[in-house]
């Protein structure tokens, strides 16, 4: 496209306003005869500016470079005579001069137009875009939003606003951009165009689109590859490169030991030894297995074996050094990482693993750990058996105690009295008895003797006689008998205090015999409580080492920066999003 030449306007003064007479072509051809069309009207055309005469019709259909060398060539003057004679009278010359076509007066009137509608700067500077894309080429931005909306298109539609968005992928780097809003382009940009067919245009700015995208990608894909490589592989290749080369190797030592309770007890017969055992419960396991773990557990190794001092030595790697002034604290994880002790409910079985630089100081190590695991099993009931025993056996003694005390106050009475009271009261009761008979037989005796009428008199105080010593003795035997039934040291008292005495032996010998019975129960209780600590693997010295697993190490270090390298960036694309809402 190339810019349309400016003519030079001015006014056709006419000596006759009613008659226009028309003027010859020069001498040398340049234009045909042609009427001189009448002055616009004034509401038609920008103030205080003059209106173009219109051209003749070949004028009009000039091509560009005609009127370019029209413009060249110098505008003939007003008054001035032409090279040649006129057709005309010479009172009456006509004036020559250029006159605009009716196509350039038509834009001149619509710019006029769109100026007067009070556009902004942003939007003439928006249509002068929008024209340059669609490949035309205005001389202003007025000139713009003309040419765009003779071609059908509205510059200030919101889908050609969004359109000039998009980079343009034909445009080369080097070239020289428009500095908008100037109104003739910069560079050559006035040229005609040089693409004939709009569909080869059209491909060729797809293909450069698609290439800058390829092209972006390959970027983005190349960044994303280096930031893979440093933020994952380099640090996967340094930790491989500790697991193979820098790492001391560590060796292992692995036991197992379950505990045991026994069921039999030894005083129930020769059979007591053989009743079953079975494990012991998982909070006794559990016990053992939180004492192993422990921190006492830790120190008590460390005195007797030098824990401490071992992983202390210059040949282990600083990583898995320990420093020799650390603290207990600090010991006790490296405690913690290096012995692992686990517990399995289902087969009641303690899995315990003991890692050392040195294969024979494992094995040392796990054998002081079962030393303590003993110690700790035989001590967790022993508290409770000893509480039974003590409890049985002083309950036993106090019923002891009792029948020895019963047993002495019964044989106290028993010295005191010198006979035995209720031996003495059946006796003389039996006298009494025996002489209520006796006394009751003289009396019918002499009853049948009195009967007679006349007695023998010798039979009679005979008979008399021996009543009356009956009855005397009978006096004196209840009179015994009352002397010991009454009062405080009396025969039936002394009875009653032997008797109370025999009572309190019987139930002392009772109370003792009970006691018996529960001091064998409590031994038999004792017996059961009691834990056996039984080693099912002994601790072997390993050859070859068991840590640090390189290929596993290294694989979970790739695992570990991955996972951070995805999270981080995960949450930089989410914050990314939430700031350019």
């Amino acid at each position: 496209m190339t810019t349309k030449p400016k003519a030079r306007k001015f006014r056709i003064k006419r000596s006759t306003p009613s008659a226009v007479t028309p003027s010859k072509a020069a001498p040398s051809g340049d234009a045909a005869d042609a009427p001189v069309d009448r002055r616009r009207p004034a509401a038609a055309e920008p103030a205080q500016r003059p209106a173009r005469p219109q051209p003749a019709p070949e004028q009009a259909s000039a091509t560009p470079e005609a009127v370019s060398q029209a413009m060249r060539r110098p505008a003939t003057p007003p008054g001035t005579p032409p090279s040649t004679p006129p057709a005309t009278p010479p009172e009456t010359p006509p004036r020559s001069g250029e006159v605009s076509s009716t196509t350039e007066v038509k834009g001149e009137q619509d710019i006029d137009a769109i100026r007067r509608e009070g556009l902004t700067g942003r939007q003439l500077r928006m249509a002068r875009r929008v024209a340059q894309k669609h490949g035309l080429a205005p001389t202003s931005d007025f000139d713009a939003v003309r040419l765009l909306r003779d071609a059908g298109i509205d510059p200030f539609q919101r889908s050609n606003m969004l359109e000039l968005v998009v980079p343009q992928a034909g445009g080369a780097p080097g070239n020289d951009r428009v500095q908008l809003p100037q109104t003739v382009p910069a560079g050559g940009g006035n040229l005609p165009s040089t693409e004939v067919n709009p569909m080869e245009r059209r491909m060729r700015e797809i293909s450069d689109i698609q290439a800058d995208i390829s092209r972006r990608r390959r970027r983005k894909m190349m960044l994303l590859v280096v930031r893979l490589m440093f933020f994952v592989g380099l640090p996967t290749i340094m930790g491989g490169y500790y697991f193979y080369n820098v790492a001391t190797p560590m060796y292992a030592t692995e036991s197992q030991f379950l505990i045991i309770q026994n069921e039999g007890g030894g005083g129930l017969g020769p059979l007591g030894g053989l009743l079953p055992t079975q494990f012991a419960n998982s909070a006794d396991s559990i016990a053992t297995q939180s004492y192993l773990q422990s921190k006492d557990a830790m120190l008590r190794l460390d005195k007797d074996v030098g824990f401490v001092s071992h992983f202390s030595q210059g040949n282990i790697d600083p990583i898995q050094r320990m420093d020799p002034d650390a603290s207990n604290e600090e010991a006790y994880k490296f405690y913690k990482k290096n012995v692992k002790i686990g517990y399995d409910p289902t087969e009641g079985m303690i899995r315990m693993e003991v890692v050392a630089a040195d294969p024979q100081v494992a094995a040392v190590y796990s054998e002081h750990l079962l030393t303590y695991a003993e110690e700790r099993v035989n001590g967790l009931s022993q508290q409770k058996r000893e509480d039974g025993m003590r409890d049985a056996r002083a309950a036993y003694e106090q019923t002891v105690d009792q029948r020895r005390a019963a047993q002495e106050a019964l044989i106290k009475l028993q010295v005191e009295n010198g006979v035995d009271p209720e031996a003495v009261i059946a006796s003389i009761r039996g006298q009494i008895s025996s002489y209520e008979t006796l006394l009751l037989e003289k009396e019918l005796e002499l009853a049948a003797l009195m009967d007679n009428p006349r007695p023998n008199r010798a039979k009679v105080d005979g008979v008399q006689g021996d009543v009356r010593r009956i009855g005397v003795q009978l006096e004196r035997l209840n009179e015994r008998m009352n002397n010991a039934t009454e009062g405080t040291n009396s025969l039936a008292q002394q009875a009653v205090s032997l008797q109370l005495a025999q009572a309190d032996l019987a139930a002392a010998d009772m109370a003792l015999q009970s006691s018996q019975t529960q001091m064998e129960q409590a031994r038999t209780e004792a017996q059961r409580q009691v834990r056996y600590l039984t080693i099912a693997v002994r601790p072997v010295a390993s050859q070859s080492a068991s840590y640090p697993r390189k290929f596993e190490n290294t694989i979970l270090t790739f695992l570990i920066f991955a996972g951070i390298y995805l999270m981080l960036s995960l949450t930089a694309s989410i914050l990314k999003e939430q700031v350019t809402k």
